[in-house]
C-alpha cells in the first residue's frame, strides 16, 4: 500500500481509504517550497537543537552512555519522538540519505535507553525510578509513550525497519501490564496515547 498517515484500510467503517504519501507530489507554489525547506533545513536544525538542548543526551544518560543530570522538561522525550515522526514521514515523501542517517542515530539512542521491562521515559530513570506512574495527570508519561508509538508507526511505514516499532510494542506491553485488566486505574492529564494505540 505504501506509507500512510493513518491506516484505515482494514476498517469496515471507514468510508475513505488512505492515499500513500509516495503517491502524492505537491508541485504548487505554496506547499512544495515549504516541504523542501522542511527537508533541507528545518529537520536538520531541529536535530541540532535536540542535541544542543540535551534532549538526545537524556536518552544517552538513560542507557548509561553518559553521566550527568536530566536536562529540560520532564516531557522532553516527546519532542524527540515528534521529530522522528516528522523526519520519517518526510523520508517517505522523498528519500534523503542524510535525514535517514539522522533518524537512525536517534532511533539507536531511543532503543538503547529502554529498560529491560519495556519501560521507556528518560525522566524516570535512576533517582526518579520510584516515581514512575505516580502522577498520570501532570507528568506526561502516557503522553510521551503515545508520541513514541506514533513515531514508531511512521518510522516503520517509511522504512520497513522494526527496531523502533519493536521498542514501542515492548512499552505498550509494559503499559498493558500496569494498567490492563485487573491492573491500576488512571487517567492521563494530556491526551495522546489513545490514537496510536488503535494503530499498534
Amino acid at each position: 500500500m505504501g506509507t500512510v498517515l493513518v491506516d484505515t484500510s482494514n476498517s469496515p467503517w471507514a468510508r475513505l481509504k488512505p492515499v500513500p504519501i509516495e503517491s502524492v507530489k505537491l508541485e504548487d507554489s505554496f506547499w512544495a517550497p515549504r516541504l523542501e525547506v522542511l527537508r533541507r533545513t528545518t529537520l536538520r536544525s531541529q536535530y541540532e537543537l535536540m542535541e544542543e538542548t540535551g534532549r538526545i543526551d537524556n536518552f544517552r544518560r538513560a542507557s548509561g552512555k553518559i553521566k550527568g543530570p536530566f536536562r529540560g522538561f520532564y516531557f522532553n522525550d516527546s519532542d524527540v519522538y515528534k521529530w522522528v515522526e516528522a523526519a520519517s514521514l518526510t523520508l517517505a515523501y522523498e528519500h534523503d540519505a542524510d535525514i535517514k542517517r539522522l533518524i537512525e542515530i536517534v532511533v539507536e539512542e531511543i532503543v538503547a535507553a529502554q529498560d529491560e521491562d519495556g519501560y521507556l521515559n528518560t525522566y524516570f530513570v535512576f533517582e526518579k525510578r520510584g516515581e514512575r506512574w505516580s502522577n498520570l495527570r501532570d507528568m506526561h508519561e502516557l503522553y510521551c509513550a503515545g508520541h513514541l508509538f506514533q513515531a514508531a508507526i511512521a518510522h516503520y511505514r517509511a522504512t520497513g525497519e522494526r527496531r523502533l516499532l519493536d521498542s514501542a510494542l515492548r512499552l505498550a506491553d509494559h503499559i498493558a501490564g500496569i494498567f490492563g485488566p485487573g491492573g491500576r486505574e488512571g487517567v492521563p492529564g494530556h491526551p495522546e496515547i489513545e490514537m496510536p494505540l488503535v494503530e499498534l
